[in-house]
């Protein structure tokens, strides 16, 4: 079975996390990833996070389906081995400070004058003009700059950082999105393009119209913590077994049967009760017919009855719950895969299913410059050149 991107070579330069990540997404359907890292400094996310046995287990992740090949960027031969890599291929994933491809030569235009095809993908905390270009950028100061961090939390708590990589995924995802447009173009006018993705504006855009409410009304969105002004009931409740679930009753339908389930039957006949908006306002009332009727029961008796009176809930789960799920083993959506130093991972797989050309994790991170020469003998080093790179701290 071919792959969506069979034929696709993608050189990915970039570090911590969302390049990686964009081209590791690309690398699942089928395109030849080949990681480039220093030589003497490897992507720091092999040593970020819990490790076992000395391998860094969230580098098998974000390297997954990728050739791994070390090079001194700064030095002049690396610089050109780089340049006769990219001859021949069609994407490069990047994430230096603005400026610094530049000051090696290897510019947009340097290496379009090499490859006029190549899609060259710019990912950085904000973007390559501006009077913020040249800050370091991380994800962190996205999901604060973005107006994410503002807005979540308990209203009278801080605002509230993921404890996990939001903004950097959310770019990946854009990214790899991006790159997708950008070889579609190239199809159309047979050349490549610059793609410019600032990691503050991907997640921007994920969080609604907060820019349009404030243009119109002056609203500024609020930390609400789980409740939505939306509508309610919309919380998280604990159950007498002490785990929670999420109810959400975005649906006016589903406002109704919850109340029905609760035993609260009479406040559907307020006023207040018929729009979404009006139950936001009434959340207390609300949130404590809700919470007395579940703290009453055990988590998995709450989803039954929910699931029999077709009312919205889900049980909050971490990742032990998750890889016991009947739902997610039935979408496969947990992989186990080889890896030649752990013997087998388990990993999130791809994020959704193609009928005819499903996308594949075909092996976990590989060890850092593992493919070296075997890609560089491919643009005809021999052992000796290679050898000879090696001892000057090229390779």
């Amino acid at each position: 079975m071919t792959a969506p991107l069979d034929g696709i070579t993608v050189v990915d330069l970039a570090t911590l996390f969302a390049g990686p990540l964009a081209a590791a997404f690309l690398g699942d359907f089928g395109a030849d990833v080949i990681k480039v890292e220093h030589p003497a400094k490897p992507d720091p996310s092999r040593g970020h996070g819990p490790s076992r046995d000395g391998v860094g287990l969230w580098w098998k992740v974000l390297g997954r389906n990728k050739r791994t090949v070390t090079l001194n960027l700064s030095d002049p031969d690396g610089a050109e081995l780089l340049r006769r890599l990219l001859a021949d291929a069609d994407v490069l994933v990047e994430n230096f400070r603005p400026g610094t491809l530049e000051r090696w030569g290897l510019g947009p235009a340097e290496l379009h004058a090499v490859n006029p095809r190549l899609v060259i993908t710019r990912i950085s905390g904000f973007g390559q003009v501006g009077p913020y270009a040249r800050r370091p950028g991380f994800g962190t100061l996205a999901e604060a700059m973005s107006g994410f961090a503002a807005a979540t939390g308990e209203p009278d708590g801080p605002p509230t950082l993921p404890p996990f990589g939001l903004a950097d995924s959310v770019s990946a995802l854009a990214a790899a999105y991006a790159v997708m447009l950008a070889l579609r173009a190239r199809d159309v006018t047979g050349t490549g393009q610059v793609v410019d993705l600032a990691i503050i504006e991907p997640i921007m855009a994920m969080l609604g119209p907060q820019i349009t409410w404030y243009d119109q009304l002056g609203y500024v969105q609020p930390r609400l913590g789980n409740r939505s002004n939306n509508n309610a009931p919309r919380n998280t409740y604990r159950c007498a077994d002490g785990r929670w679930v999420a109810v959400s009753t975005s649906a006016q339908s589903i406002a109704e049967r919850v109340l029905r389930l609760v035993g609260r039957a009479e406040l559907i006949a307020e006023p207040w009760f018929a729009t979404g908006s009006g139950r936001a306002a009434h959340a207390d009332e609300l949130d404590a017919a809700v919470s007395a009727w579940v703290a009453q029961r055990d988590r998995d008796e709450v989803v039954a009855a929910f699931e029999q009176a077709q009312a919205a809930v889900a049980p909050v789960y971490d990742v032990r719950d998750i890889l016991a799920d009947p739902q997610y083993a039935a979408l496969g959506t947990v992989r186990t895969v080889p890896d030649e130093e752990l013997g087998e991972v388990r990993m999130q797989n791809v994020p959704f299913r193609l009928a005819a050309t499903p996308g594949e994790i075909r092996h976990a991170g590989r060890r850092h410059g593992q493919d070296t020469d075997a890609v560089l003998g491919a643009l005809g080093l021999d052992a000796d050149e290679l050898a000879a790179l090696r001892e000057r701290g090229v390779l």
